[in-house]
């Protein structure tokens, strides 16, 4: 019998007959393909079955998805790999100074003046309310650079595979209204500028009223600037995201250098810090507001939390780039509150200035510059102004929209038609209308946290307390109904529940502040003064309720069966 197995084996019979060279190479190609997936597949299993890392501890996983649906990536939407990291700490403390310095930034820190509080009792309201939006930022940024995704790819795993395009263009709508409100400011510069070199000292408040267009409110010569800086914009925005990294990097030192020389003028022109900081407090007794401190510094906050709650939304946009954790966490920490209560002081102590100097606070610094008589030095600090303006701008408030829309049809839209959208959709809006009192600014920061807080308590609550960091990338890609991410019909209903629920104590309050409802009364108005801290705990609250209710909680954080996370 052995003899038999033998003699056919000499004859090929048992053994395959050798493969020609092309033959070869297929199935050398087919192994290494098959043997990579395994690997990446065993790699992705022991990172969801090994012991818990620290917060700062995890390591990144970017690792592409294996079998993408076309219909929900392109190269945009793809994890950034180490190999392509380029934001270390230094970073992303420049980011966040070419951020902070700018005008709505100064008029923030201006109208707490102009509400008035002291210019010290200013400078802490801003700083803490920083220092809080200093957690909701860092803890949304784990997730970026863990898995190197953008934020719309990362609300797929709390809304839903179809459900993730209501936060994100929830939050790109905010960011369009604020696209639209920089790029006034950023007109309403160029204006005042060609007023000085024509030798006009009047500002950009006081044209002429036959001038106006009846259905606009504002100049022709308004909308002219308006529309220049618009396009100046949308150059930059179709040159990519690389244009836009380098203007960021190399307006920084301009602008902290601005921002000195005009805190310098004030002090000089004040004769002093002494008289400059010396307005009282308009809560103290026998003043004008006493007592009603806290009236004002509840929702002044939340006005500075909500000033940033976009950022706080997509800031895995950003942090998909950082080099680690700790990259990330101590470029924010050193960026944001220290240079946001700095740039602040400067903002209240210039505008506690003009009260020394003009005998009432000049809120807006476009007319502030208006009173200088010297050309030369108005038009280098209207440059000044529309730089700022201008990083701004490109870096809140067309990265995050871009992506956005680009989540909506991956296939069709790229990053820059993202962005031209963006951009489209900012002329639309009337931010003249929202600059025109300190008041009216404040309820517009109120107002838009009030309906994006829920959404960063969903996002956080699925990420930390339901998935326990935890992520499946092949299924963010993936269009599977037994995908974990995948729900019902590609929406969480729990998601939508919780963000309803996140909304609805704030809702009579918005909508009195809007002019749709009468007064919501004392109650439900201090639950408004507080809309984005209401939002997030209530929305946390009942996601991690519903989630536990249906199961789902503790096989998405375990990496359970994926049919168990989408019942």
């Amino acid at each position: 019998m052995m003899l038999q197995y033998r003699l056919l084996e000499q004859h090929n019979v048992l053994s395959p007959r050798p493969l020609a060279p092309p033959q070869r190479h297929q199935v050398r190609q087919q192994h290494q393909h098959s043997t990579a997936k395994h690997q990446c597949q065993q790699q992705r299993h022991h990172n969801r079955c090994r012991p818990p890392r620290s917060f700062l501890d995890d390591a990144i996983e970017a690792t592409p998805p294996s079998s993408p649906d076309p219909a929900l990536v392109n190269e945009d939407l793809l994890p950034t790999p180490a190999s392509k990291r380029t934001f270390a700490a230094a970073d992303f403390a420049a980011l966040w100074v070419t951020l902070v310095i700018s005008i709505t930034t100064y008029y923030l820190a201006a109208s707490l003046v102009d509400m008035g509080m002291s210019w010290w009792q200013g400078v802490l309201t801003v700083f803490f309310g920083n220092l809080l939006t200093l957690v909701p930022m860092v803890l949304n940024a784990h997730p970026g650079t863990k898995y190197g995704i953008p934020f719309p790819v990362l609300a797929r795993a709390s809304f839903g595979i179809k459900g993730s395009n209501l936060p994100s263009l929830s939050r790109a709508l905010v960011a369009c209204g604020w696209f639209g409100i920089q790029t006034w400011i950023g007109g309403s510069s160029i204006h005042q500028m060609l007023q000085s070199l024509a030798g006009s000292s009047s500002n950009i408040s006081s044209s002429s009223s036959s001038s106006v267009i009846p259905w606009l409110g504002i100049t022709g010569m308004q909308l002219g600037c308006f529309l220049a800086f618009w396009v100046l914009q949308v150059a930059i925005i179709v040159r990519g995201i690389d244009c836009i990294k380098e203007v960021e990097k190399l307006s920084a030192p301009i602008l902290v250098g601005l921002a000195a020389a005009l805190l310098v003028w004030a002090v000089t022109t004040a004769g002093g810090l002494g008289p400059m900081l010396s307005a009282p407090s308009q809560f103290g007794p026998g003043m004008p507001l006493e007592g009603r401190f806290w009236q004002v510094a509840v929702p002044a906050v939340t006005a500075n939390v909500g000033y940033w709650a976009t950022l706080s939304l997509n800031i895995p946009d950003f942090s998909r780039y950082a080099v680690s954790q700790r990259a990330q966490l101590l470029g924010q920490a050193a960026g944001l509150p220290p240079f946001m209560a700095l740039f602040s002081f400067i903002g209240l102590a210039v505008t506690s200035a003009t009260v020394v100097i003009y005998g009432a606070p000049v809120v807006d610094p476009v007319r502030l510059l208006s009173h200088m008589t010297q050309p030369l030095a108005v038009c280098v600090s209207l440059f000044g102004l529309i730089l700022a303006t201008l990083t701004t701008n490109i870096a809140a408030n067309v990265v995050a929209p871009a992506n956005a829309i680009v989540n909506l049809a991956p296939r069709v839209i790229s990053f820059t038609t993202g962005g031209l959208i963006t951009a489209l959709l900012g002329l639309c809006v009337m931010p003249w209308k929202l600059m025109a009192s300190s008041g009216g600014f404040v309820n517009w920061l109120v107002g838009y946290s009030a309906l994006l807080g829920p959404v960063v308590g969903v996002v956080l609550a699925d990420y930390y307390l339901v998935r326990k960091r935890q992520l499946d990338v092949d299924d963010l890609y993936s269009m599977d109904p037994g995908g974990r991410y995948w729900y019902q019909g590609g929406y969480n209903v729990a998601a939508l529940l919780a963000v309803a629920a996140g909304v609805l104590p704030c809702l009579p309050g918005l909508l009195a502040s809007v002019g749709l409802a009468g007064s919501p009364g004392p109650v439900f108005g201090a639950i408004y003064d507080c809309a984005w801290f209401v939002g997030v705990a209530v929305s946390m609250l009942v996601y991690r309720g519903c989630m536990r209710m249906s199961g789902a909680g503790a096989a998405a954080g375990t990496g359970g069966e994926p049919g168990l996370a989408a019942s």
